[in-house]
């Protein structure tokens, strides 16, 4: 079966009682399973950001195409040990099942928690629909490339800059950002660079993009217009950010990495 490129968003947040020499030995050791990963053909770019207590990873997991099964074609019915019976056949046939709403579950990529393991003791619990989390996904909704294959989402050289930044939302503007990036998405129309994307929790924006930018549209047709981009401007882009000390003015803040590390050609 081929492979597939999942671009994977996830928020985390540092506890308070650790030491940094303590913090930085955790992140070397995170950086060892993410090259592991990336020798093992199971990851591609794989980037965690900081802002404060907060962290942000951004990661390019390698996997198989999964359709997902509804949980009530398992659950309903079943007893306890029958649904945990009809879980790992599920799992065996290479049908998953989600066991978070809306949480972007691959069974055969690497979770974050495997991948960052080194930082659980580090790290705040969030509450779940089943059980507490370490990291919490983000809803990817912004990009102007899907990648097609390992060979062709590959950088040609070690970008000079892998960036992160974060933005804060109005809440009376969220779905507003929300729509025009999904429906600018849609049309496919709008260039920018083929690496960049944008997840979202709560109201936080999460962007990752490479420099120098590699300017691409999903459409491949640099040559036609958006119409959508112009109803965007049109509506006071300004407006839908809440503008924080440190952006300077800025919609979106740059964040240091604590780690940055890619596949190349």
């Amino acid at each position: 079966m081929a492979s597939k490129i999942y671009r994977l968003h996830y928020r985390g947040q540092l506890k308070e009682d650790y030491s940094a020499d303590e913090l930085e030995d955790a992140v070397q050791a995170c950086v060892h399973n993410v090259r592991r990963a990336q020798a093992d053909g199971k990851a591609l770019t794989a980037a965690l950001y900081r802002s404060g207590r907060m962290l942000f990873f951004y990661y390019e997991a390698i996997g198989e195409p999964l359709a997902v099964t509804e949980p009530i074609a398992i659950a309903e019915g079943t007893s306890p040990a029958e649904s945990a019976a009809a879980m790992r056949d599920v799992a065996v046939s290479g049908r998953p099942v989600l066991p978070e709403s809306g949480e972007d579950v691959q069974l055969t990529c690497l979770r974050p928690e495997e991948l960052l393991e080194p930082l659980a003791a580090y790290l705040q619990v969030w509450p779940g629909q089943k059980s507490y989390r370490l990291w919490v996904h983000m809803y990817h909704i912004y990009y102007h490339s899907v990648p097609e294959s390992t060979e062709q989402w590959k950088r040609a050289a070690v970008p000079e800059k892998r960036r992160g930044r974060i933005a804060f939302l109005r809440d009376d503007k969220l779905f507003s950002y929300t729509y025009f990036h999904k429906a600018i998405v849609d049309e496919g129309l709008l260039t920018g660079d083929k690496y960049q994307s944008i997840a979202l929790h709560e109201n936080i924006l999460f962007s990752y993009f490479e420099e120098p930018k590699t300017f691409v549209n999903v459409q491949g047709d640099p040559d036609r217009e958006s119409q959508v981009i112009k109803d965007w401007l049109a509506v006071d882009p300004e407006s839908h950010f809440i503008h924080m000390p440190l952006g300077k003015g800025e919609n979106f803040m740059f964040l240091p990495a604590l780690f940055a590390v890619g596949v190349e050609m």
